[in-house]
Formats: structure tokens, sequence, C-alpha cells
């Protein structure tokens, strides 16, 4: 006789290996602090990148009057005032990265428990039927 409870139990899990179960395999074969970390390098280089292209956009939309002003201006506290919005803006990148990331890990982390449950819980219920 079909166990009504085994064969919904069966149709969660195959959606979730389908859709999830390897991208979350990947992220929980990670320790938490190494995922959470490697995440972090990734956003640092990034937003590194990032701010690289935009500071170069930034010089390059007025690049004429850059040059008129560079031998006016003070070098020292442009390269300062440019490195010290650069930590800020790597600061708040880095910190919205560690949230998203510890979420993502923790979601990850339980539907994989939740996933590995249910094998047990199926497996049960196949040897009570026996």
């Amino acid at each position: 006789m079909v166990n009504e409870e085994r064969i919904k139990l069966m149709t969660r899990m195959a959606a979730y290996e389908k859709e999830k179960h390897q991208k979350n395999k990947k992220i929980v074969s990670f320790f938490k602090k190494d995922y959470i970390s490697m995440q972090m390098l990734k956003s640092i280089i990034c937003t590194t990148m990032a701010f690289g292209i935009v500071f170069a956009l930034y010089i390059l939309y007025d690049f004429e009057i850059f040059m008129k002003e560079i031998y006016q201006m003070d070098l020292f506290q442009f390269a300062k005032n440019a490195i010290i919005i650069y930590l800020i803006f790597l600061g708040i990148v880095l910190l919205a990265t560690q949230m998203v990331a510890l979420y993502r890990y923790n979601r990850a982390l339980q539907s994989t428990k939740l996933y590995y449950a249910n094998l047990r819980k199926l497996s049960q219920n196949y040897g009570e039927e026996e």
C-alpha cells in the first residue's frame, strides 16, 4: 500500500535536491569562518576593482580641469581623502558581505540538516514497513 506521508516527504526532498542541494552542499563543505573569510576576500578584490574604476572615471570626467589644477592642489591631501573614502567604502561593503555570508551559511546549514533529518525519517519509514 502507498504511504501518503512518505510520498509527500519524498516530493519535498526531490524538490530540494533539484533546486538547492548542490549549492548548499558547496557552502556547508566549508567551516563557517572559512566560508565567510572567502566571501570577504572576494568582496575586497571586487570592491578594490570597482573603486579603482569609479576613481578613474571621476578623474577622467573632468580631466582637463584636473590637469589644470594638479599643480595648485595638495596631492598628499587629495590622496589621503581618496584613501579615506576607499576605506569607508570598503568597511561598509565588508560589513554587508559578512552579514550576507553569515545568513547564507546558516540558512544552508539549516536546510542541509533538515534534508538529512528527512532522509533519516524516510529510511526509518521504510524500516518500519518491513
